[in-house]
């Protein structure tokens, strides 16, 4: 079964490049393979979730010396997630007609999907770099996609601030191999413990090289400049599946914590939960007062989406099975809660009907973790892993208000105040099954948590992880 690993990463690629070289100018054609592709995806993320963990060697070359693709219960949350928001986008994109203000927006769609895939996959560093790499180049593209002064302007600011991050990434790479030799994680695990007492320095100037790294990534304070106006900036279907790309920050800096700088290393012991909690508590309050003090809709959500990858990096923080299986929970509801948001920031551009104000709502309600949905929950579990952090409660329960209030004040001028407008009605599709995700993701609670808390305990007790990269003679 290892060799399915290998698929999310080369389907996505390979249909790209059919649709650049033989459907250039066949927007039906283009539309169908990426459907059917998303499609594919969903099925073998959903085929890949029920899977132990595993590991696929390309070329037969062992660790560290080969690239290697492992896959455990992480990867496969992230990989269903970023498969379930890209269909659901898609659906969207088709049905509002977005892909047609672009003539390559289906294959840098399915070339973001391949950097997204493989950054989750991938068990080296260095071809972690790579493939954040690929998410850049292919989200500038769809960041402009449809063109603008505006847009041209804020994807330019997005770029320079992640090649920051790509270069403080080579640095920390360089200094992690000139100490162990190594790149390949489950590598790193068996031997930074075993360093000389004299290279510790470079392992925690290292350490925070990569927390500063996946610190861009995730728009973390004071990080996360690039993050608004991109966001606001981009094509709404284009927002919409830029939600998950802040967890790729989130992700990492859960499997380097985990992994490669566990808080027990001698080098490191708690240094990256001591730089984490308080980037975490100002992201939070930013994320908040961003979102009260804009009234320009797709703004706000950008603000909105700070201020949770500040709760969910505060549960990180936390760096114990509860905490991470809280955070793991928090990031499948923020992705889809941002990503319907966007979408009916995107519908009301041309439609301010009794039905999108509905769905407005509704979103807002998840966004800022309000009952009856999943953010409710999610903040719940957070509270409770963090149950004797008076600062972390009182954090989240005055940026929730704060969040609750402005989006409310938004949502009665956009809906109350303005004049209504109709589009046709089937473009709302997109919303409507993010928020169905969101309503099953609070339904089937007890169980997803019971899975992910499995998930949790594996990561904080990696053997596993390490064992599989393990080559045997054939």
């Amino acid at each position: 079964m290892s060799q399915l690993l290998i698929l999310p990463i080369i389907l996505p690629a390979l249909l790209a490049g059919v649709i650049v070289l033989c459907a250039r100018n066949a927007l039906n054609v283009q539309r169908a393979v990426s459907l059917l592709g998303t499609i594919a995806l969903l099925a073998l993320a959903i085929h890949l979730t029920q899977a132990p963990t595993q590991a696929y060697f390309l070329g037969h070359w062992p660790a560290p010396f080969g690239i290697v693709l492992v896959l455990d219960g992480l990867s496969a949350l992230m990989l269903l997630l970023t498969a379930a928001l890209a269909l659901i986008i898609l659906i969207h994109t088709i049905m509002t007609s977005w892909d047609t203000k672009g003539r390559h927006f289906h294959a840098l769609y399915l070339f973001q999907l391949m950097g997204l895939n493989g950054a989750f996959l991938t068990g080296d560093a260095f071809n972690l770099f790579v493939f954040f790499e690929v998410l850049l180049i292919a989200s500038y593209g769809l960041m402009v996609h449809g063109g603008g002064e505006a847009r041209i302007r804020a994807g330019v600011q997005y770029v320079a601030f992640n090649l920051l991050g790509s270069t403080l990434f080579l640095f920390a790479l360089a200094t992690i191999y000139s100490t162990t030799g190594t790149l390949n994680m489950a590598d790193l695990a068996q031997k930074l413990p075993l360093i000389p007492a004299n290279d510790t320095a470079l392992i925690r100037v290292a350490a925070v090289l990569m927390m500063l790294v996946f610190a861009v990534k995730a728009a973390l304070v004071p990080l996360q400049f690039w993050l608004p106006g991109s966001y606001a900036n981009a094509p709404g279907p284009v927002a919409a599946l830029f939600a998950v790309m802040t967890k790729v920050g989130a992700y990492a800096l859960i499997r380097f914590g985990t992994l490669v700088f566990p808080t027990d290393l001698p080098a490191i012991t708690t240094l990256l939960a001591d730089l984490l909690y308080p980037a975490s508590i100002a992201t939070m309050a930013v994320g908040a007062l961003g979102t009260i003090a804009t009234h320009n809709l797709p703004r706000q959500i950008a603000y909105s989406v700070i201020g949770s990858m500040g709760m969910l990096m505060l549960s990180v923080s936390a760096f114990t099975p509860q905490a991470t299986s809280a955070a793991l929970y928090y990031i499948v509801h923020s992705t889809l809660a941002t990503a319907a948001l966007f979408l009916v920031a995107d519908l009301a551009r041309t439609r301010r009907d009794g039905l999108t104000a509905a769905l407005y709502m509704a979103a807002a309600i998840a966004m800022a973790g309000m009952p009856p949905l999943s953010g409710f929950i999610g903040k719940l579990l957070i509270l409770d892993a963090l149950r004797n952090d008076t600062l972390a409660w009182s954090m989240i329960l005055i940026t929730s208000l704060l969040t609750m209030i402005g989006l409310a004040r938004t949502g009665s001028d956009l809906f109350w105040k303005s004049p209504g407008s109709e589009a046709p009605a089937q473009s709302t599709a997109g919303v409507l099954l993010c928020l169905a995700a969101l309503a099953a993701l609070t339904l089937a609670a007890g169980p997803i948590t019971d899975a992910l808390n499995q998930t949790a305990e594996a990561l904080h007790a990696p053997q596993a992880y390490i064992a599989v990269n393990q080559l045997k003679a054939p």
